[in-house]
């Protein structure tokens, strides 16, 4: 902490007398009202004068940024095709439905643990640096998981690869949104979104061709290889982008800050106008909370600094609140049951007795992409809030549907095998999962796929790192039980009532969505931060 505060210092004008500090509340309300009307003027100019479109520097940033959430998508993917083509060559002996549960959960569950700890080393190192120490990992899992002999060894593998996509899947969509002007922020953190959806559509394309065409036995052994290319292709070319503005500004390297901001507005009309206000912006944010900080703190001394984030985003009501959407949006995006079917899709449809399992896949996963498109259109026009209460009543609809169609299949111990055909299901209840799946898959790719990696806008600076990180956690820790249940859900329950659990979780997210989910979209991240600080969550406030 003591670092970051003296780095900070020259941002930083003299501290107040004690006295002043004991009547501060009235101060920080001054102070708030004047950074929210200079947000609020700079978001507006910014709006006007960027057009309406971003320009090559920030696309190819997005770009280079964007392959993380590829690797993620082709993760996601790839183990599908992975499950139905591995046989024997693990352990000598065909999988289980515990053994799946395990390979496919143990990437959440290290995800999970280390997405919180990747938010602290964000803070101190740079959010740049992060993205490239997951590649490394990404590169090292990939390598391990084919090689493997054994199913210990798959899972170390795969375990590797989740303790890199828990730090990119938090890092790079807060790179991202910090490095956005405010007018195209949604659109560019959906792009990370798309190349998720991207990567899956190649996992699956890749699943197809080597389980169609090369050697049974090492097929899978490539398809999860395969991984290692774009984490090293990732590698090269963020060598060569620049670190976020904000937490360049945040670690007193104003100047740096300043030439990122230029980079990144261009040298279009009006932009030196531009680059001020936002520069101002930002540089007025990281006072206010400086100073915010040394009130609360001017008795304390030797505290490190992730340990003042979390006090102060437990502490102060806006940031609680703010916590509370994000781990509630991004846990709603696992326990809607969406990824159990980017896991097991091949296994599911190889139950429902279509031929090629992994080509069926193939169109779930193109819908979820073709509609991701759609939002990375939509998501700055219609509004985050809105474009989720859209959505989710399609995701219900489909589980329903899909739930109505399991009813006519029976499954049994063949579950557990996934031979091809085993449960002989009728041709029309087939195609009726298959289209409620995909009704389902565009509800949420449109909506609750990329709405909660958008959580950066609700967070202050000082913990938006942390903040972001524990949001994400929630989604791994959601995800890693997601994966680890669904299978024996669907032995225990039947899919028909899994799919309708997961469906009722749909409608408690819509209701608490509605009532506690504020529009962010048009807004600076400093102003949108200020929105909880209201009584009403800032629900009815309209943006801007």
């Amino acid at each position: 902490m003591d670092n970051n505060s003296s780095s900070i210092e020259p941002l930083i004008p003299r501290a107040p007398e004690a006295s002043h500090h004991d009547t501060g509340e009235e101060e920080d309300v001054d102070v708030r009202v004047a950074v929210g009307t200079a947000e609020t003027q700079g978001a507006n100019a910014l709006g006007k004068e960027l057009g309406t479109s971003p320009g090559l520097f920030i696309w190819l940033l997005t770009f280079s940024a964007g392959i993380s959430g590829l690797l993620f998508g082709y993760d996601t993917g790839v183990i599908s095709a992975t499950l139905v083509s591995i046989g024997t060559s693990l352990s000598g002996r065909p999988l289980s439905s515990l053994d799946k549960s395990v390979i496919t959960s143990c990437t959440s569950l290290f995800a999970l643990l280390v997405s919180p700890f990747a938010s602290v080393l964000a803070d101190s190192l740079g959010r740049k640096r992060v993205i490239l120490a997951t590649d490394c990992l990404f590169v090292v899992g990939a390598a391990a998981q084919a090689l493997s002999s054994t199913v210990a060894g798959m899972v170390a593998g795969r375990s590797i690869v989740g303790a890199a996509v828990g730090a990119a899947s938090f890092v790079v969509p807060l790179y991202i949104a910090e490095l956005a002007p405010a007018a195209f922020r949604g659109r560019l953190v959906t792009m990370n979104v798309v190349f998720i959806t991207l990567g899956q559509v190649v996992a699956y394309v890749v699943g197809w061709i080597f389980g169609q065409y090369a050697s049974e036995a090492t097929a899978w052994r490539w398809m999860v290889g395969l991984g290692a290319l774009p984490a090293f292709v990732q590698a090269c070319i963020l060598f060569l982008m620049p670190e976020s503005p904000r937490w360049l500004m945040k670690a007193g390297r104003s100047a740096e800050a300043r030439s990122v901001i230029e980079r990144v507005i261009g040298d279009g009309p009006g932009s030196s106008r531009q680059v001020d206000a936002t520069w101002k912006d930002i540089e007025a944010r990281v006072r206010e909370e400086e100073l915010e900080r040394r009130a609360r703190n001017r008795h304390r001394t030797g505290r490190r600094l992730w340990l003042d984030s979390l006090s102060e985003l437990l502490r102060i009501r806006r940031n609680r609140r703010a916590l509370a959407i994000a781990c509630l949006l991004q846990g709603l995006q696992q326990l809607c049951g969406f990824n159990s079917l980017m896991y097991f899709s091949a296994t599911i449809f190889t139950l429902l007795g279509f031929p090629i399992p992994t080509l069926t896949s193939l169109v779930v996963a193109v819908t979820n992409f073709a509609f991701t498109m759609a939002a990375l259109f939509l998501i700055d026009r219609i509004g985050r809030r809105r474009i989720l209460l859209w959505s989710i009543p399609f995701m219900v609809a489909g589980l329903l549907f899909a739930a109505y169609g399991f009813s006519f299949i029976t499954l049994s111990a063949e579950l557990e095998s996934g031979v091809p055909g085993a449960t002989r299901p009728a041709q029309g209840a087939a195609i009726l999962i298959l289209v409620s799946i995909m009704t389902y898959v565009a509800g949420y790719a449109i909506g609750l796929g990329n709405v909660p990696w958008m959580q950066s806008e609700l967070f202050a600076l000082n913990v938006r790192s942390l903040g972001s990180g524990i949001a994400t956690a929630t989604n791994w820790g959601a995800n890693f039980v997601i994966g680890l249940t669904f299978l024996l859900l669907m032995d225990a329950l039947t899919p028909s009532w899994t799919f309708v659990l997961y469906a009722a979780i749909c409608v408690a997210g819509y209701g608490l969505i509605w009532g506690f989910y504020p529009e962010t979209t048009g807004l600076t991240l400093e102003a949108a931060a200020r929105l909880l600080e209201d009584d009403n969550w800032g629900v009815r406030r309209p943006p801007g």
